[in-house]
């Protein structure tokens, strides 16, 4: 007989891992339980040790998080200034142009080391010694050892990740939608109020920048399904917004998806990600474009095709649209990030439509008003 699993179960787990009690809210509960509920389906395998594992992990950073403010509470008083944030049609090159802004000097990134262990936050000078970051490279390329998984993901314990591997602990975000099929909290994260995912990541970076400040660069694709809250929190945040063929880009979404759910739950169901990543990237372009036309020239829109041909003058557009200074240590940063990671460099990342039963035709009908307001280059569909 299935056995189901309990938030109050993965709670207390996480501050037995702790020694911690107090939560800065409870806001994270509802999406937990939604989220167990649908593995409580009985054609649902289970979260699997793996999922737990996450979960529990979420909730202890939160613990640790909270308990760490409480002890500096002024650290919450600190502004986040004129953030940047990147987002798009999930695989349109947000990883690739968070790369690029990180390696400038002057800015200041949230590192997958950091965001992994959080407390103590770094000091400035040791965002990229610190003993914890030279632990994780140890364990190999990208911090984890195998370096196949970097096809789908450029990754590594230095390098920026997205800011999903935070929201996560509130429970309000597309990571936990990604486990399989889960059409419950698929439906609920979709019309979800996201304020409390976006207070806390607002609190997450006030830990961060507590001894290591700076104006932060931020990357997460589906922060395109929630920009109205998003500048209700940060009204100064700066957005960018990367530019792909949807074709291409729902492909790579497609397959990255079925890389998850082996990863989870050891096999995938092709069936539901051929019907929830191209609805899903679909959803990301029209709330996206509609934010952005009820709010004329408040998002600077950058094209993966430039990115690839001309990166270094793309950024300094980008910059000046930004209104940042592009220095010679920010061009000579970006050059050496590009000359360490040229494209393939952990082999070709394979996918097509026809894996998963897609029809290019239909699937570009869908993405029609996308297509005809940004002239995105196609590439091959």
């Amino acid at each position: 007989m299935k056995t189901t699993t309990s938030a109050d179960e993965l709670i207390d787990q996480a501050r037995a891992m702790t020694g911690l009690d107090r939560f800065d809210s409870e806001s994270y509960r509802e999406g937990l339980e939604v989220l167990l509920a649908d593995m409580s389906r009985p054609d649902y395998p289970g979260p699997s040790d793996i999922s737990k594992g996450m979960m529990v992990g979420a909730m202890a950073n939160r613990l640790k998080a909270t308990a760490y403010l409480d002890q500096r509470p002024e650290l919450l008083e600190r502004p986040i200034k004129r953030p940047v944030f990147v987002f798009g049609i999930p695989r349109t090159g947000t990883t690739l142009l968070n790369n690029l802004l990180a390696a400038d000097p002057s800015r200041r990134s949230a590192l997958t080391w950091e965001i992994d262990d959080p407390v103590p936050p770094p000091k400035a000078d040791a965002l990229y010694t610190d003993p914890r970051a030279l632990a994780r490279l140890e364990q190999g390329v990208g911090g984890h050892g195998d370096p196949s998984t970097l096809r789908y993901y450029r990754s590594s314990p230095i390098y920026p990740n997205e800011c999903v591997f935070f929201m996560y602990s509130d429970f309000k975000c597309l990571i936990w939608e990604s486990m399989g099929r889960l059409p419950a909290y698929r439906e609920w994260i979709l019309q979800v109020d996201m304020t409390s995912a976006y207070q806390y990541h607002k609190r997450f970076l006030q830990l961060l920048q507590a001894d290591a400040p700076g104006v932060w660069n931020l990357k997460m694709p589906s922060h395109a399904l929630w920009l109205d809250t998003l500048i209700k929190i940060y009204p100064d945040a700066r957005l960018v917004w990367t530019h792909r063929d949807p074709l291409r880009a729902t492909g790579s979404f497609c397959s990255m998806l079925d890389f998850a759910e082996r990863l989870y739950l050891g096999k995938s169901d092709k069936e539901w990600i051929a019907f929830d990543m191209p609805d899903q990237a679909v959803e990301h372009a029209r709330r996206a474009m509609d934010f952005s036309q009820r709010h004329p020239g408040r998002v600077i829109d950058v094209h993966y095709a430039d990115i690839m041909r001309e990166p270094i003058e793309t950024m300094r557009s980008l910059y000046a649209a930004l209104g940042d200074q592009f220095t010679p240590e920010a061009e000579h940063g970006m050059r050496s990030w590009l000359a360490d990671n040229p494209q393939g460099k952990f082999g070709a990342h394979d996918y097509n439509l026809d894996e998963f039963g897609l029809d290019a035709a239909e699937l570009r009908g869908r993405f029609g008003e996308y297509l005809d307001r940004y002239g995105v280059e196609p590439e091959g569909y």
